[in-house]
């Protein structure tokens, strides 16, 4: 996974009336194509959790949402029997806060090119989890009703991979 070229974000609703978006600066992975299929490995440093907000991204890395001291990383694992050009899913397991649930990435391939030498394939993928089923279970309310941050947390990954 070529990091330089690759991004993390997610978004959450804030005060049930605007969205927050953030992303992780720090991740790295790999992606192994066989002729059989594909199995991928992502981290990702929680520490790295920006907002472009120092006191939210200090709440963000709380023990109430990602609790960054005693779990450094997310993790994502999967493995598919094959991919093709344009849409499709990819089911993998997502690790949080040392929970581990099964997830569906919607994914679109961007292609691949051969620049300099080397080769570079794209991938767009999106998902929605609920954030309370990975141990984040802040739970802030507004005074008249509704929830400080949402519990569904959209996920926007955008990933360019480069030969080994």
């Amino acid at each position: 996974m070529d990091a330089a070229h690759s991004l993390v974000a997610f978004s959450v609703v804030h005060m049930t009336i605007a969205r927050v978006t953030g992303r992780f600066d720090v991740l790295d992975g790999e992606v192994e194509v066989t002729p059989s299929g594909a199995s991928v490995h992502v981290r990702v440093a929680t520490a790295s959790a920006s907002s472009g907000h120092p006191k939210r991204d200090e709440l963000i890395r709380s023990a109430d949402f990602l609790d960054t001291e005693r779990f450094p990383e997310l993790e994502f694992t999967a493995s598919c029997d094959g991919f093709s050009v344009g849409d499709w899913t990819l089911p993998g397991r997502l690790t949080i806060r040392g929970v581990t649930r099964p997830i569906e990435l919607a994914v679109r391939t961007g292609g691949v090119v051969d620049h300099r030498g080397a080769t570079r394939a794209g991938f767009s993928a999106r998902t929605s989890l609920d954030r309370r089923e990975f141990g984040l279970k802040f739970d802030g309310l507004l005074a008249g009703g509704g929830a400080v941050v949402s519990n569904l947390v959209d996920i926007v990954i955008e990933a360019e991979l480069v030969r080994a």
